[in-house]
């Protein structure tokens, strides 16, 4: 698969598959440099590396991400995703892919989801 995706709903959707497959490389690979994850209930976490720290920690709790777009808002190269499990800002890049740079998750299925 190639990394980024031709609009922000296919981002969404490929970010959904990495997190589902937990594919560690092409989730971390869906986000543009000095990007940043904020888990609910989880620290953030900023860079490719600290990225694919948290969601191997998302993972080894039992969650995962299964976002559902609800709306998305563009303008030129900017993209706001909201889903029915996060939040995404999404940048096109210089190749024409479009890659996340802030991303508010709501995993499921972690055990703090009970706390919410």
């Amino acid at each position: 698969m190639e990394a980024g995706a031709r609009t922000p709903e296919e981002l969404e959707t490929l970010l959904e598959d990495a997190f589902v497959m937990r594919d560690r490389a092409e989730l971390c690979a869906l986000f543009g440099d000095g990007a940043v994850l904020a888990p609910h209930g989880a620290a953030e976490a900023r860079g490719g590396d600290a990225i694919g720290c948290a969601a191997a920690a998302l993972w080894a709790a039992g969650g995962t991400y299964v976002g559902g777009t609800q709306r998305v808002l563009q303008v030129l190269d900017t993209a706001l995703v909201v889903s029915s499990a996060g939040v995404h800002v999404a940048r096109r890049i210089g190749d024409g892919t479009w890659r996340l740079a802030i991303s508010l998750l709501h995993p499921t299925g972690t055990s703090d989801e009970e706390d919410t």
